[in-house]
């Protein structure tokens, strides 16, 4: 028997199991919305993106595999390499060229409006990884979860379209509490600059 061979016969044989892979990327996908800080938003994202590509390989949606692998790499890249304060010197070009590819991916693959909303979903989510603040992150990946939702449902993906749905919620929470919590620390950070504006200098009795 060839190397091919098994190939395909290993591929006949986990296929029917895919969608173990599409119920795991829903859960993750939920998690990682709700996730406090950046770097754990984007390894659950990761892992996510791993679970619906191997779950759109199964649905025959070559370019909504081609974008999670895509997004794959760009998650793991950003978590490791891009910080608060610093951001490694090779991460932008990486960024772009993984973009042209992605592009062209969708191009190579194209399949009509499900090809334009996974090609634009994957802008939106390389824009957000390369933001450094959290509340900024989930900003665009709202819109990148909203491309997401139209091509899920176009390609027939109940699992996809479930987790963008979740994944929409949780954000729309996260932002919300995110933007709470900086109300909060705004309000209390009023009353100590009025009394540091209102203490005398020293010396001035």
């Amino acid at each position: 028997m060839s190397p091919a061979d098994l190939v395909f016969l290993a591929w006949h044989a986990a296929r029917d199991h895919l969608d173990l892979f599409g119920s795991l990327g829903l859960c993750l996908g939920f998690a990682g919305g709700m996730m406090p800080r950046r770097s754990l938003i984007l390894f659950t994202s990761a892992a996510c993106s791993a679970c619906f590509a191997l779950h759109f390989l199964q649905l025959g949606a070559q370019t909504g595999t081609a974008m999670c692998l895509v997004s794959v790499m760009q998650s793991v890249v950003a978590a490791r390499w891009i910080g608060a304060e610093s951001r490694a010197p090779w991460v932008a070009p990486l960024f772009v060229a993984s973009s042209l590819v992605a592009m062209g991916l969708t191009l190579a693959t194209w399949n009509g409006w499900p090809s334009a909303c996974a090609g634009l979903g994957s802008l939106l989510a390389t824009t957000a990884r390369l933001q450094a603040d959290p509340q900024a992150m989930r900003r665009f990946f709202l819109g990148s979860s909203s491309c997401w939702a139209l091509h899920n449902t176009l390609v027939g993906s109940v699992f996809g379209l479930t987790c963008d749905l979740l994944t929409l919620t949780a954000l729309v929470i996260a932002l919300v509490r995110g933007g709470s919590a900086r109300s909060v620390s705004a309000r209390a950070a009023e009353p100590s600059a009025a009394s540091s504006a209102a203490a005398p200098l020293p010396g001035a009795v």
